[in-house]
Formats: C-alpha cells, sequence, structure tokens
C-alpha cells in the first residue's frame, strides 16, 4: 500500500529560518476557521509549543511525542531521549526504548529551549506525563497531527513537508552557524557522513560564487 506523506522520513527538505519563524508564529496565533463574521473549529494553537521544540531540537518526530517529565532535567538544562511513541499495526500507540538508531542521548538545552520548557512545565510535575499531551492531555497521534493541523498550517507557507522538516531544518541551521558537525551528529542521532551527504554539501554549493 502506497504511503501518506507522513509516513515517510523524505530527503532533507529544510525550511528557511524566516520560514521557520512564520510555522511558529502561524501555529501559536491560529484561532480556527475564519468565515467572515467569526472564528469556528479547533485551534491548533494548542501545539505551537511541539512545533517550536521540533525546531529548536532536531528530534524526530516520535520522540518529542513520547518524551515524559521524567527526561527533563529539573532546571531545564538538559533533555534525555530515551523513548519514543510509535503507532503499531493494530493503530495503537506503542512506547519503544531507545531511538532509530537504538541509541540513548543526552541534550543540552538552549536559552530558548529552556524558555519554552518552563511554559509547558505544569506547577505539579508528574514524572511520567508526557510533555507534549494532547488536547484531552493523552498522548499525540501523530498522523492526525499531520492530516490536520500541519497540512492546515504550514502548507500555505511551504507545501510538500512533514514535521520531519523541523529536524532537517535544524541540522541545516546549525551548520550554518558554525557548529561542528560531530555535535550535530550527537545531538539528533545521525552520522557526521549523513550530515555532510545529506546537508553539508549541498550547503557549500549554495554558499560558493563564481569568480569573475
Amino acid at each position: 500500500m502506497p504511503k501518506f506523506r507522513y509516513q515517510l522520513e523524505p530527503q532533507p527538505n529544510a525550511f528557511t529560518e524566516d520560514e521557520r519563524d512564520r510555522i511558529i508564529t502561524a501555529f501559536k496565533t491560529h484561532e480556527g476557521n475564519w468565515n467572515g463574521k467569526t472564528y469556528t473549529g479547533f485551534s491548533y494553537a494548542h501545539y505551537a509549543p511541539l512545533v517550536e521544540f521540533w525546531f529548536l531540537t532536531g528530534c524526530r518526530p516520535s520522540e518529542a511525542i513520547g518524551l515524559q517529565w521524567k527526561h527533563v532535567s529539573e532546571d531545564c538544562q538538559f533533555i534525555y531521549f530515551r523513548e519514543a511513541v510509535t503507532k503499531a499495526g493494530t493503530g495503537r500507540l506503542t512506547r519503544v526504548k531507545g531511538s532509530k538508531n537504538n541509541r540513548i542521548r543526552t541534550f543540552p538545552c538552549s536559552a530558548r529551549l529552556r524558555v519554552l520548557l518552563f511554559s509547558v512545565r505544569p506547577k505539579v510535575v508528574a514524572a511520567e506525563a508526557p510533555v507534549f499531551p494532547s488536547p484531552e492531555g493523552r498522548l499525540i497521534r501523530y498522523d492526525n497531527f499531520c492530516k490536520r493541523a500541519w497540512e492546515k498550517i504550514v502548507d500555505p507557507i511551504k507545501p510538500n513537508t512533514t514535521p520531519y522538516s523541523c529536524r532537517d531544518t535544524f541540522i541545516t541551521t546549525q551548520i550554518l552557524k558554525g557548529i561542528p558537525e560531530t555535535a550535530i551528529a550527537e545531538w539528533c542521532d545521525t552520522s557526521v557522513t549523513m550530515i555532510q551527504k545529506h546537508y553539508a554539501d549541498f550547503l557549500k554549493l549554495l554558499s560558493l560564487r563564481p569568480i569573475d
């Protein structure tokens, strides 16, 4: 059976920093569907912190959905990516240990990311509670999010993307800012070879100019 766009981990397709900021703002300010008089339907503003988190960490979508408060240090200085939430063949959400590459890793938080985490942390923290729950307080269903919120908010800004493009954007932005590829590889559970093949070489070509 053919797969939906959100089911694929496509070739890197990064947003520009301007597009990234416009997407985050679009989620934060979404109030529903405007019918000419008022807003109707569901507001996707609830998902703004999750989307910003994807952009600020470069983690896989399933890792953010599976993140629990026990995976975040008390001072929000570090995130411990230990688990992910995926959908089993039956459609049931399943928690799995490790990452796609069967690794666990510690991610150092930037100042902006710490502000984001403190903004969503409840006064009483339950260790097993998801950091980014659904509006009903349950785990977010990635497929539903993509088919509804992502396509509604992001496609008008840049079509034919998935939340994996947030990961691509993080990696690309860090390269442009001069962060060593070894550090990026460690943060994102990938390899320097993959970064050089899919990101660095392309960026180097873009930065070159002909000599007159």
